[in-house]
Order: structure tokens, then C-alpha cells, then sequence
């Protein structure tokens, strides 16, 4: 059966494609490695050997946090290898890697934000005020659901884009969601989010959708499901008043911060968000901390 780098990447169900794809190119490197340095078959791959493998990674100026990352691709592989009977252990079952400081997202606040979707909201508004193209028409109204989902649901880019119409329930004001490691949740969406949802769907959806359209949410201009590099675009499109460009990813992370600002409990926080983990939330208490800090050091005069 040999390496079977195919194998691993056809394993990883319920993954996003942003993590299948640098999985397998971890997995990958770190065969070619293998190969190279003595290491022919999976049997060969001690302990030992992904301690080499690790040496060999930070002599190559990767960052802690993309060690950690690729370690991690290793591990999963060399389960996969032992699941499979390829090699009779998992090596990789004690292998520790250092983890990097947590980098703390750097997000727009609730102004911001605000502002930043009425700026998407008046693009449509002004298309609609004289006799639009109705297919440029419908693109801005798929993008101020979009970016309203976004933020006023905590969707990830993949999850947002893997919406399909049976998974939205606008009467009850939720929608299904499809999140890593194949878990379903339900998100409640406010009325902003919820209005521009029904506007599109009901009113401009039909008017990207073809014969052949899947039931995606989300349609390109050609009738297709939009991808996350389209999202990605849109997000972009529409600066912040100082100039910032921002990722999906911003506005998730601003939604998780401002819930907390707002006094949300942090279990809920993670329930919304979809973390498995608890941990993975609590990086936003620690943000919200240094915005407390700040505004204190700015306002108070005993500061």
C-alpha cells in the first residue's frame, strides 16, 4: 500500500477545503522528506524519524504556529497510516510541538461594522433608483446577504457558501449549518440579516439561477454556487473608513466580539460559533479585555 498520500486526502470528509488542501500538501512534503532521507516505507517513520522531520522544518525559518500546523497534518496522516494497517503504530501519537502565542484578530468595531454594511446596503439602492440591469441588481443583493450573514450569524466563509435553500428557515429566523467536522447547528439570524435573505431569495435569486442551478443560497453570474473566493471578493470590495481591507473571516470574529461585549455567555458564544472546543472561544474574552483596557487608559483620568 506504500505512503498512499491519495488515500489520506480522499479520508478527509467533513473538513473544509481550505484544510483538505494544506493537509495534503503538508502530507505531501513530508513524504517527499521521508523518501529522501532514508525513509522508504511508512514502517521506517519513528519517532525518531518526525523529530528529524521537525528539526528539518524549523532549519527551514517556519514560523512556530505553521510547525504546529503541519505537525498536526502528520499526525493525522500517520492515523490515517494505522486505521488502514499500513504500520502496526502510530508513532505520531507522542509527538508534542510547540504552540505559538495566539494571535489575537484584529477586528472592526460595532460602528465599523455597521457602517461598513450600510456602505454594502446603499449599492443596491442606488442600482434599483433608475432602470437597473437586473442581473447587477441581483449580484448586490446576493452580496448584502451575504456580508449580512456573515456578521450577523458567524458563518465561516465555506459555511456561508455551502447554504442550501431547504437550510433556511425565515419564518422561525434560523438557518442550518454545516460546520467542521460535518457538525450541524442552528444559527439564529437577526432582522437585518434575515430581511436581506428574504429579499434576495424571493426577489433576485431567480434571476442568477438557471435550469441547471444546484440549491445552493448563494449563485454566481453564471447560475454556479459561489465560491469562497467570490466571497472573499465581495467582503474585500467595500473599504472601512480608514482604509482596511477586510477577510470573512474579520466578521466572524466581530460577531463573536461583540456578542461578548454585549454580555453574552461564553458557552452560548461557542454553541453559535460551532467551536468544539472551549479554548477555541475564549480567545475573544482575551480581546475584548485589551478593548476594555484601552478604552479604560483613553477615558479615565487616574489611567
Amino acid at each position: 500500500m506504500g505512503w498512499d498520500v491519495d488515500g489520506f486526502a480522499a479520508s478527509l470528509t467533513g473538513r473544509s477545503e481550505h484544510t483538505r488542501r494544506a493537509y495534503a500538501h503538508d502530507v505531501g512534503e513530508f513524504v517527499a522528506w521521508a523518501e529522501r532521507g532514508g525513509c522508504p516505507e511508512p514502517a521506517d517513520a519513528d519517532h525518531r524519524a518526525l523529530r528529524r522531520y521537525l528539526a528539518y522544518l524549523d532549519t527551514r525559518g517556519f514560523a512556530t504556529r505553521t510547525v504546529a500546523r503541519k505537525a498536526a497534518a502528520v499526525r493525522a496522516y500517520l492515523r490515517y497510516l494505522r486505521r488502514q494497517g499500513v504500520i502496526a503504530e502510530d508513532p505520531g501519537r507522542s509527538l508534542r510541538t510547540p504552540k505559538g502565542e495566539a494571535r489575537l484578530p484584529r477586528v472592526p468595531r460595532r460602528d465599523e461594522a455597521a457602517a461598513f454594511l450600510d456602505a454594502a446596503a446603499a449599492r443596491p439602492e442606488r442600482l434599483g433608483a433608475g432602470d437597473p440591469d437586473p442581473v447587477g441588481l441581483a449580484v448586490a443583493r446576493r452580496d448584502v446577504a451575504v456580508l449580512e450573514l456573515l456578521y450577523g450569524a458567524g458563518l465561516r466563509v465555506s459555511e456561508c457558501c455551502g447554504l442550501r435553500i431547504p437550510d433556511c428557515d425565515l419564518d422561525r429566523g434560523f438557518v442550518t449549518v454545516l460546520g467542521k467536522g460535518a457538525k450541524v447547528r442552528r444559527v439564529p439570524l437577526g432582522e437585518p440579516a434575515r430581511d436581506a435573505l428574504a429579499a434576495y431569495l424571493t426577489g433576485h435569486r431567480p434571476v442568477l439561477a438557471r435550469g441547471d442551478s444546484p440549491d445552493a443560497v448563494f449563485l454566481n453570474r453564471r447560475g454556479g454556487v459561489l465560491g469562497t473566493r467570490d466571497a472573499r471578493r465581495i467582503v474585500a470590495a467595500i473599504p472601512l473608513a480608514d482604509g482596511r481591507r477586510l477577510h470573512p473571516h474579520a466578521l466572524r470574529h466581530a460577531y463573536a466580539t461583540h456578542l461578548l461585549e454585549g454580555g453574552a455567555d461564553l458557552r452560548v458564544v461557542q454553541e453559535l460559533l460551532g467551536h468544539a472546543d472551549l479554548a477555541t472561544t475564549q480567545i475573544y474574552t482575551h480581546l475584548t479585555r485589551d478593548r476594555l483596557q484601552a478604552v479604560y487608559e483613553a477615558s479615565h483620568p487616574r489611567a
